[in-house]
């Protein structure tokens, strides 16, 4: 999870509840880290507009396929934003707001100050999509069923739960496994999925299946075929269309996603008026592509729009379950050998930012901050040098020649202290192997820039080989952590949590499914999770999020590559935004298309 941490209730009424804290009565919302924005009587989100036009559609194409429509398993590959359009929440995210959720299914929430239980009432509106209300048992089955078969996530987080009791026919408690209690627990619980048991009791959530899901959300799916389309049509009796959370979202009629090979075809259909927006990610395309007649007659807007969030990580990923990239000095002397410079010069057009930091741009990064007495702490077995604690990583400068010498020098350096030389040519080890390895990408300008980083490895000695295969292929292998080197971007959130167990924790690095593709088994990093979840004060949030950011960067699990200035996004000009773009970019549920649409 991890986009928002305060829980938010906006019932106007006092919700006292049995065991729990009585001083909630006063209050509209429980702060994780601070106090929400939003005043208990707001209208809706303020990213919303004041009148937006209802109706109409919006085509949107992505890429790849599908052979899925059940977003619970990790099975097959689900199709595109079934969770989000179809499942409601207890809570909702404010995409304005790093630390806040707000009511939803739970028209009240309460939890004890010590996040050992949390109590929710349901809204005694909230119907799913065939007409049957959304009852306490609903919530308890949803629960009981992804802890038992959903995602390793859901299994993961929901497991944190001791135990669960309906008391009213509205009314349900949760108690948490502790002490010590985690305190992001009653935010995640809030964003879980509510599933109607009178639908799903049946269904194996385990398996890949092209059954239409039933839910609460704004859109049903009302045609499918399988690998090339799917269109979702907006549930004319939704429960929750006033809602402050959801009022003024989710304009548009239908939402219709064609699916396509590569980016180019799709770039194409966009440019022939069969696409209706184009959110762009290459820098060259960006620049030059949009000389075409709708582009440069109006017709097509190109933005590019504000983004207050941290950088992410895009990077080559080592998979360190390989004896090769098990050694640090190996990844590290990978990392000297490529070239930004000259990428970002000759693939790019310098459009591109270096990527430094997990939470690059943003009070979370390490980067050009000393370690504190507490990240020293809680990095005390990463064994981290005097440079990582003083500054973070800092990734290598080249000359921009391709060919940087300085930097090949460190490279070989390092590779020699590993036992490893160039013999004839090529790099071997001390029993005289050649080192090699594959990259993985499924994508067209992934592998054009893994050729280029091939160009590079050559020069020190290693041979590389850059594989381009379909997206079921590249799941798969993903899934099973069966790869040398892949090219993926990690998501970075304000409000970093639980999802870091996912991503880099030692039981995800024996998860199939997770996405500690670099297999970090870390004690160090482990702490550092623990702390982020346990931080009761902003200070501490952060300087858990920096030694966090520190001990990934200065571990080498990555070639970090680079992020865009902003968020590049070109649409047809009969297709609306709101003008105010919150801090997470553009959020295409309050977008609309006017009548000529």
């Amino acid at each position: 999870m991890a986009e928002q941490k305060y829980v938010t209730w906006l019932a106007g009424i006092a919700f006292l509840l049995v065991g729990l804290t009585p001083a909630l009565g006063e209050n509209h919302g429980l702060a994780m880290l601070g106090t929400p924005n939003l005043a208990e009587n707001f209208d809706r989100f303020d990213y919303t507009a004041k009148a937006p036009v209802r109706g109409g559609r919006l085509v949107e194409a992505k890429i790849g396929s599908f052979d899925n429509l059940n977003p619970f398993t990790i099975r097959g590959t689900t199709a595109f934003d079934v969770r989000e359009l179809v499942f409601e929440s207890l809570l909702a995210r404010n995409m304005n707001e790093p630390f806040t959720l707000y009511a939803q299914l739970a028209e009240q929430v309460a939890v004890t100050p010590d996040r050992s239980k949390m109590q929710i009432r349901l809204n005694p509106a909230a119907r799913f999509s065939d007409g049957h209300p959304v009852r306490a048992q609903d919530v308890i089955f949803s629960w009981n069923s992804l802890r038992s078969s959903g995602r390793p996530n859901h299994r993961y987080y929901y497991d944190k739960v001791a135990q669960v009791e309906k008391s009213g026919d509205r009314d349900i408690i949760f108690s948490f496994k502790g002490p010590p209690y985690d305190n992001e627990l009653p935010l995640i619980i809030g964003l879980m999925p509510i599933l109607p048991e009178h639908v799903y009791q049946g269904r194996d959530l385990q398996a890949s299946s092209f059954d239409l899901p039933v839910g609460s959300g704004p859109y049903m799916i009302s045609e499918v075929e399988p690998g090339r389309r799917i269109v979702f049509r907006h549930d004319p009796q939704h429960w929750a269309r006033t809602l402050p959370s959801l009022k003024n979202r989710y304009n548009f009629d239908e939402l219709i996603h064609d699916y396509y090979r590569d980016e180019a075809s799709a770039f194409e259909a966009f440019k022939a008026g069969r696409v209706d927006i184009w959110f762009e990610t290459d820098a060259l395309r960006w620049q030059s592509g949009f000389d075409f007649p709708a582009a440069l007659d109006g017709r097509i807007i190109q933005e590019t729009l504000p983004l207050r969030t941290p950088s992410g990580l895009n990077a080559f990923v080592l998979n360190t379950r390989r004896p090769l990239f098990a050694d640090p000095r190996v990844r590290r002397a990978l990392d000297l050998v490529f070239d930004f410079e000259w990428v970002n010069k000759t693939l790019y057009a310098n459009a591109f930012v270096r990527s430094q930091s997990y939470f690059g741009g943003t009070d979370l990064s390490a980067t050009g901050h000393p370690a504190s007495a507490g990240e020293k702490a809680l990095l005390r077995e990463a064994k981290l040098s005097r440079e990582d604690l003083q500054s973070s990583y800092q990734a290598p400068v080249s000359d921009g020649s391709g060919r940087d010498r300085n930097n090949r020098t460190l490279a070989m350096n390092l590779l020699s202290d590993a036992g490893l030389t160039i013999t004839d040519g090529f790099l071997k080890n001390a029993d005289g192997q050649t080192v090699e390895f594959e990259i993985l990408v499924q994508r067209r300008d992934h592998e054009r820039l893994a050729l280029a980083y091939q160009r590079m490895l050559k020069q020190v000695g290693i041979t590389s080989h850059v594989r381009l295969v379909d997206a079921a292929q590249y799941q798969r292998r993903l899934q099973n952590f069966d790869f040398d080197v892949i090219i993926y971007d990690y998501y970075a959130s304000l409000s970093p949590g639980n999802e870091q167990t996912y991503y880099w924790s030692r039981d995800a690095a024996t998860t199939e499914g997770s996405r500690n593709y670099a297999g970090i088994t870390s004690v160090a990093i482990d702490r550092t999770i623990a702390a982020l979840t346990a931080a009761r004060h902003y200070d501490q949030f952060r300087e858990a999020a920096r030694a966090l950011d520190r001990g990934l960067m200065s571990g080498h699990y990555f070639i970090p590559l680079f992020h865009r200035p902003g968020q590049w996004v070109a649409r047809w000009s009969y297709i609306q935004r709101p003008e105010t773009t919150p801090i997470y970019g553009a959020q295409i549920d309050s977008w609309w298309a006017t009548p000529e649409n």
